[in-house]
C-alpha cells in the first residue's frame, strides 16, 4: 500500500550548530567590551548549547515538569521537589560553564572580564534552555551579598564558585557545589516588601553570627531545592525599621533538615522546567546577613545583578527566536521563492535582527559596567543602564517572539519537535519583564538613579563617540537633558526609559555594528517612532542586515 503523499518543502530543525560562532553581533559586542577576552570557552559552550542533545534535554525538562513531594511514604514531611533527569543535566552544564557564582572566584576576577564572559555564556545557554537559569541567576546575585556575613561567606563562597552541581540535600561541607535562591515577596505586598509580615526572633549566637527563628511565608520562592536562600523578615522589637536580610539553609550545620514548608508549586504560563513555590516558615532557623534594618538596600544590590540577567536572558531568547525564523525562511519555499527572498518577509527579518543586535549591545555594555564597578563612570552607568535595559529589552521580548513565530506560520505555533521551540520562547518571554520588578518599578528606579550623582554627565560621556554619525541621533543626544527634565515625573517615566534606552542602543551600534545595521536602527527607532516590526524604509540595506544575522 503506497503512502498518500510525500513530505517536502519542510525545513530541517536548527540543531547541532555552534551558537557562538554564528552570532556576529555577540562577537562584536565582546570585542567592544572585553578586548582580548579568550573566547575558546564560549566557542565550546556555543557548540554544546546548540547541540541536539541539549535541545532534547530542554524539551524533556519542560514536558516532564517538577513535582512536589511533601511527604514520604511513611508520612514524614520532606518538602522536596522531584525533577526529570534532563533538568539535572542542564543544571550540570550551566554550573560547569561557570554561569552561577564562578565570576567572583579570584582567578576569574583577575582577567578583568569575568562578568562580560559570564554574560555571553548566559546568553548562549538561554538559547538552549532559559528556565533552569533561575537558580543559576540567583546564585550569581546573592554570592557577593554574603560578604556581609564573613563567616558564612568563608564557608559557602568556595562551593558557590565551584563549577559543580550537586542536587542532593546535604550539609554544605559535604557537597561539591551549591546553589542559592531568594525569598523576598509575600502575598499581601508583592514588590512592596515593606508590607511583609514574616517575623524573626533572636535565638542566640554561634559560628555564623546572630541566629534567629523565622515565622511567616513567601509568596514566590523560586527553585526551592536550592541549598540556601536569602530572605527578608522583620526583626522582633525593631518595629517597621527592622526589615532585615537572613541566610536560610535547607540543611543545618548539624546535618538536620531546616523547616521549609513547601505549600505548593506555581502553575505558570512559562518557565516550566523551573519550580516556583509558595513556602511557610515555622520556627525556621536563619542567620542575620548585614545590619538589622538594612534588608531593602541589600535586596536592591542583589536585584541589580538579577536585572542584568533579565536583560541578558531576553536578549538570548530574541537571538534564538531570530535564528529559528531565519533558518526556517531560508529553506521554506512560497510563491516561487524562498521565504527569505520575499521582500516583505526580508523586511520583517531584518527588523527583528536590528532589535536583537541592539538588545545584545546594551546587555553586554551593562555587563562591562559590572566588571569595572570600582570606576565612578562605570558605577553611574550601571545604576542607570540597569533599569532601562531591564525595562526596554524585556518589554520588547513578547512582541519580538510573536513576530518571529509568525515567520514560521502554523509550524511556529505547535509544540512538537524543534519547530515547537518558538511557542516555548513566547511563553517564556514575559517572565523576564515581570520578575525582579515589572515595567513600572523599573521606570521609577530610573528616576531614582537620575537623582544620584552626575548620571546625566555619565550618559553624555558614553554617547559622545557616536556623535556625527547620524543626524537624528545627534539631535536626540542634544535633546537628552531636556528629555530628562521633561519626563522627571512618575506619570511619564516609561517614556523616558524607552527613549534613553533607544538612544544608548543607537550609540552602541555606532561603535559595534556595520553601517547597514546602525543606519537602519537610527532611521526606524530614532528618526521615526518604530511601532511594528517589518516597517523599515526603502533605504534600509535589508540584504546586508539579514546576511549578518544568519545563524549558520
Amino acid at each position: 500500500m503506497s503512502a498518500t503523499h510525500e513530505v517536502f518543502n519542510q525545513p530541517a530543525p536548527l540543531a547541532d550548530v555552534n551558537l557562538f560562532s554564528g552570532n556576529r553581533a555577540l562577537q562584536d559586542a565582546i570585542r567592544f567590551n572585553a578586548l582580548g577576552l579568550d573566547t575558546a570557552p564560549l566557542q565550546a559552550l556555543g557548540a554544546l548549547a546548540g547541540s541536539a542533545e541539549m535541545q532534547r534535554h530542554a524539551r524533556l525538562a519542560n514536558v516532564f515538569t517538577p513535582q512536589l513531594k511533601s511527604h514520604d511514604r511513611f508520612g514524614h514531611r520532606i518538602d522536596e521537589v522531584e525533577f526529570h533527569p534532563s533538568y539535572h543535566a542542564l543544571m550540570t552544564a550551566a554550573a560547569e560553564a561557570g554561569l552561577h557564582g564562578t565570576p567572583y572566584a579570584a582567578a576569574e576576577q583577575a582577567s578583568g572580564h569575568a562578568h562580560v564572559k559570564r554574560a555571553a555564556g548566559f546568553m548562549l545557554f538561554t538559547e538552549a534552555e532559559p528556565s533552569i537559569l533561575c537558580p543559576i541567576s540567583m546564585t550569581y546575585a546573592v554570592t557577593p551579598a554574603l560578604r556581609d556575613n564573613l563567616a558564612i561567606h568563608r564557608d559557602w563562597a568556595p562551593k558557590l564558585e565551584a563549577r559543580a552541581y550537586d542536587p542532593q540535600l546535604k550539609v554544605w561541607r559535604d557537597k561539591t557545589g551549591v546553589t542559592m535562591g531568594m525569598g523576598m515577596t509575600e502575598k499581601q505586598g508583592g514588590s512592596d516588601v515593606r508590607a511583609n509580615t514574616t517575623r524573626a526572633v533572636h535565638d542566640g549566637r554561634d559560628d555564623w553570627g546572630e541566629r534567629y527563628r523565622l515565622t511567616g511565608h513567601k509568596w514566590f520562592l523560586s527553585a526551592p531545592m536550592c541549598d540556601a536562600f536569602l530572605v527578608l523578615a522583620y526583626v522582633e522589637g525593631l518595629g517597621e525599621g527592622g526589615l532585615s536580610c537572613f541566610f536560610l539553609p535547607r540543611v543545618l550545620p548539624d546535618g538536620t533538615r531546616n523547616t521549609l514548608r513547601i505549600q505548593r508549586l506555581k502553575d505558570k504560563l512559562g518557565n516550566q522546567a523551573n519550580a516556583s513555590s509558595e513556602v511557610e516558615f515555622d520556627n525556621t532557623v536563619a542567620w542575620l546577613v548585614g545590619e538589622p534594618g538594612r534588608g531593602v538596600p541589600q535586596i536592591l544590590s542583589m536585584g541589580t545583578m538579577t536585572r542584568l540577567d533579565c536583560a541578558l536572558g531576553t536578549s538570548g531568547l530574541m537571538r534564538q527566536a531570530l535564528s529559528i525564523a531565519l533558518h526556517h525562511t531560508d529553506q521554506r519555499q512560497a510563491f516561487g521563492k524562498r521565504l527569505v527572498e520575499q521582500p516583505l518577509m526580508k523586511n520583517v527579518l531584518a527588523d527583528l535582527a536590528l532589535e536583537s543586535e541592539a538588545a545584545t549591545a546594551l546587555s553586554m555594555r551593562l555587563a562591562r559596567a559590572f566588571d569595572r564597578a570600582g570606576e565612578e563612570h562605570e558605577s553611574l552607568l550601571a545604576r542607570v543602564l540597569t533599569p532601562i535595559a531591564k525595562f526596554w529589552i524585556c518589554k520588547r521580548g513578547s512582541a519580538f517572539a510573536q513576530e518571529a513565530m509568525e515567520c514560521l506560520g502554523g509550524n511556529g505555533y505547535v509544540e512538537e519537535g524543534g519547530e515547537g521551540i518558538p511557542a516555548r520562547i513566547y511563553r517564556e518571554m514575559p517572565v523576564n519583564s515581570i520578575w525582579e520588578g515589572a515595567g513600572n518599578i523599573m521606570a521609577l528606579d530610573l528616576l531614582r538613579a537620575l537623582r544620584k550623582g552626575d548620571v546625566a554627565g555619565a550618559l553624555a560621556h558614553e554617547l559622545a563617540p557616536a556623535r556625527g554619525q547620524h543626524a537624528a541621533l545627534d539631535r536626540a543626544i542634544d535633546a537628552l537633558p531636556m528629555l530628562i527634565d521633561a519626563h522627571a515625573s512618575e506619570t511619564t517615566a516609561r517614556t523616558l526609559a524607552r527613549d534613553v534606552a533607544l538612544i544608548v542602543q543607537a550609540a552602541l551600534l555606532a561603535q559595534t555594528a556595520p553601517a547597514a545595521v546602525f543606519g537602519a536602527f537610527c532611521d526606524s527607532r530614532i528618526a521615526q517612532r518604530h511601532d511594528v516590526f517589518g516597517t523599515l524604509g526603502a533605504g534600509a540595506d535589508v540584504d546586508a542586515i539579514v546576511a549578518r544575522a544568519m545563524p549558520v
